[in-house]
């Protein structure tokens, strides 16, 4: 399955469970859970399909003999599930229409959790009977929804329709749903410079599990490239308040086939997995700004103490006893008090906590004295479901030897998803995190970044090329009649695009991470002979549609022209897609163009301890990138014909606001009794 068909998979799979949701008077609270629980019992079913064979192979060999097995303990030894006869996907899909199917799909979830203890009580079960209230037929539909993922689903692409549905009902909870769920490409990113490739990871307040489920698709991503190894292995720990949250991390944990143990604790004052100092990885995005720790819970624990704990100038009660100013820097030390000796921390973090004074002030700067503070991330605003300023990313690494913090400002990547949300797509997650590998020293990783880039983007222009070549013959036929004199050769374009894929061919041939030097200004003499080509051929394909719908006013052969206008504008969006990632090659190269770390103003700083103490011991990246100011290409008469039509649409609303002024007030006097004369 392609990446664009599991993408339609997803949105049709969403789109019809919402649909059943919308027509029902439920809740997203109410709806999420029996629905994940439907996504884990697909799972669950075809992967005991999987190994049913070779299930029943084993029990009956082992029939009889000495070693008899029940054929529940084969099961899980071979696939870790048990699945009783109805609790099976089909069955309880094809059950007759009067059958209580609440109540089936109750006792299916009961026979799993039975045979699988780390699940008992953690699968959905009275749940279902809610799902009826309304409607009958919603578990009925729900089934025969999820019926359409394929039986050779992996284990891998479960996790990503889970995860997905949890973004989506997250989304739609808003405030809420922000509580369980981190979006994903803020946790792949802070996964990505942290690297969890072996040992632990903890997550104080795991919400579903997304810190751990990017953690295992880093390690799939780190086999596909290295190869597998014994050095990829993790167990997860994670604490979480909410009972009902902590069931849905299980599940997740389930469904992406992770090993590790989650329970419900406030991590305040309980420390269930003895946290000091015992973890490999700690990744979480706590709640912020959280004003109602009672102190005198905290202050003696080891876990907050460390460092300082946070007191208000004067003190505040809470039912007659003091509290802490917040919780921020309570997490904060608990991040950095729970790393072994060469651990690493990613946390998400309200901005203000990067500049927060008092006694905040003074733990800040014990924490950067005494070497933790790896590095800081001003992420862009909206890029969260429960708040909209921008929130940072601190990294700890307490093996690190260099006293500089490397501070990345990434306010101004970003990918606009509506106009509420933004996130980061892949590509700018790889270009963000690879400035701290460039950081660490690895310019290897950054080579074979930009020929990633260079592979993907070529893929693309093949694919491109033979619609190029069928365009190009309709477009001079169906132009052969007009009025215009100069059509635009786009076949001439076709041997452009044979000159670039012989130019990379040639660079592939010389190729090398041994010579990073070489290898980098093949990489960059290869880009060059790129540019020209988009320009040339965006500017080509303009024309072209300009006057293919003049052709279109001259002829009236409007069928025609409607197929022509869709296959140029869907090919504009081809070329557009496989420029994109030149564009990324050409950011990077810009910016880094000895393929090493260097500073570059507005982005990245590697800042020393002088430079931070001159701040006050600030962390936040702004005082320290610097702002650039870059020139937006227009002319001068481009700029005032831009300001003009901005002024003439203002004009157009506050005409229209004036109008509707006048109306809202004589509605107002006449629903008053006012006399209109």
């Amino acid at each position: 399955m392609t990446p664009e068909e599991f993408k339609r998979l997803e949105d049709n799979l969403w789109a019809a469970a919402d649909n059943m949701r919308a027509n029902s008077d439920l809740k997203s609270s109410e709806y999420a859970v029996p629905v994940l629980g439907l996504i884990f019992l697909k799972f669950a079913d075809n992967k005991y399909t999987q190994f049913e064979d070779e299930i029943l192979q084993t029990y009956n060999e082992l029939k009889g003999t000495r070693r008899e097995k029940p054929i529940s303990e084969i099961a899980i030894e071979k696939c870790g599930f048990y699945l009783p006869d109805k609790a099976r996907y089909n069955y309880l899909l094809n059950l007759p229409e009067n059958e209580d199917i609440d109540k089936a799909l109750k006792e299916a979830m009961a026979d799993i959790e039975k045979y699988k203890p780390e699940l008992a009580g953690v699968l959905p079960q009275e749940e279902y009977f809610k799902l009826t209230r309304t409607d009958k037929q919603i578990p009925k539909d729900l089934l025969k929804n999820f019926a359409d993922i394929p039986k050779d689903a992996t284990g891998d692409m479960f996790g990503k329709i889970y995860e997905y549905f949890l973004g989506k009902f997250a989304l739609a909870e808003g405030q809420g749903g922000g509580e369980f769920f981190t979006p994903n490409s803020v946790v792949r990113l802070m996964v990505e410079i942290i690297q969890p490739h072996n040992g632990t990871v903890f997550d104080p307040a795991c919400g579903s599990g997304g810190m751990f489920v990017q953690s295992a698709q880093f390690i799939h991503r780190r086999k596909e490239r290295n190869g597998n190894g014994d050095d990829n292995e993790l167990f997860v720990y994670g604490q979480e308040k909410t009972l009902e949250t902590v069931k849905l991390a299980k599940m997740n944990l389930a469904v992406n086939g992770l090993r590790g143990d989650v329970r419900q604790a406030n991590t305040y004052y309980e420390d269930v997995h003895k946290s000091f100092e015992a973890f490999d990885y700690v990744l979480a995005n706590p709640p912020f700004n959280v004003d109602d720790v009672t102190l005198g819970k905290v202050e003696a624990d080891r876990r907050f103490n460390t460092y300082g704990v946070p007191r208000n100038k004067s003190k505040t009660k809470n039912k007659g006893e003091e509290t802490c100013p917040n919780a921020n820097y309570l997490w904060i030390n608990l991040f950095a008090t729970s790393l072994k000796s060469t651990g690493r921390a990613a946390l998400v973090m309200a901005n203000s906590a990067s500049d927060a004074r008092h006694s905040e002030a003074e733990i800040r700067q014990n924490l950067i004295e005494n070497n933790l503070i790896y590095g800081m991330l001003t992420l862009p605003s909206n890029m969260f479901y429960t708040v909209t300023l921008p929130a940072t990313l601190w990294f700890f690494d307490k093996a690190k030897t260099d006293n500089r913090i490397l501070f990345i400002d990434a306010r101004n990547v970003f990918t606009q998803v509506d106009r509420a949300h933004r996130e980061f797509n892949a590509e700018q997650i790889r270009n963000i995190a690879i400035i701290s590998k460039l950081h660490r020293g690895d310019r290897v990783a950054f080579i074979e970044l930009i020929d990633d880039y260079f592979k993907q983007g070529m893929a693309q222009f093949a694919e491109n090329k033979e619609i190029i070549e069928t365009l190009a013959f309709r477009i001079k036929t169906y132009l052969q009649q007009s009025t215009e004199n100069h059509i635009p050769d786009l076949a001439a374009k076709l041997r452009d695009i044979t000159t670039l894929e012989s130019r990379y061919q040639s660079y592939l041939g010389k190729f090398n991470t041994d010579n990073i030097e070489a290898a980098n200004a093949a990489q960059q003499e290869l880009l060059a002979t790129f540019a020209p080509f988009f320009t040339e051929l965006h500017e080509m394909l303009k024309t072209i549609d300009k006057k293919v719908r003049n052709h279109e006013k001259e002829h009236k052969d409007a069928k025609e022209t409607k197929a022509l206008k869709a296959e140029l504008e869907e090919l504009h969006k081809d070329i557009k897609s496989a420029e994109q990632f030149f564009v990324h090659i050409q950011w990077l190269q810009e910016r880094f163009p000895s393929a090493a770390y260097e500073d570059v103003t507005g982005l990245c700083k590697l800042a020393t301890l002088d430079e931070v103490k001159e701040q006050d011991y600030s962390l936040n990246p702004g005082r320290y990138v610097g702002v650039v100011i870059e020139e937006d290409g227009k002319t001068e008469d481009e700029f005032i014909e831009e300001i003009l039509l901005m002024n003439d649409e203002l004009e157009k609303l506050n005409a229209g606001a004036r109008e509707l002024e006048t109306v809202i007030g004589q509605n107002i006097r006449l629903v008053a009794g006012e006399d209109q004369q």
